[in-house]
């Protein structure tokens, strides 16, 4: 995985920065690479039912009460 031996990486302290240099570069490249959702606390989508028809806000209500009496 290392192109060179792990001994002689920290034989030197000037290499040992570059290696860990290199890796936070690596973290930072793929931590950095995950899309960016402006908003994404809000659904684009209106919600539906396993019907396809959209819920209303009653519903949406009667189904919370569902929930809490459980």
């Amino acid at each position: 995985m290392i192109p060179m031996k792990t001994s002689t990486i920290f034989k030197s302290r000037w290499m040992a920065l570059v290696w860990a240099a290199g890796i936070l570069w690596l973290a930072w490249d793929v931590a950095g690479s995950a899309p960016q959702d402006s908003n994404s606390s809000n659904n684009s989508e209106p919600a539906t039912d396993a019907t396809g028809a959209s819920i209303t806000p009653a519903q949406e209500k009667q189904f919370e009460q569902a929930l809490n009496q459980l």
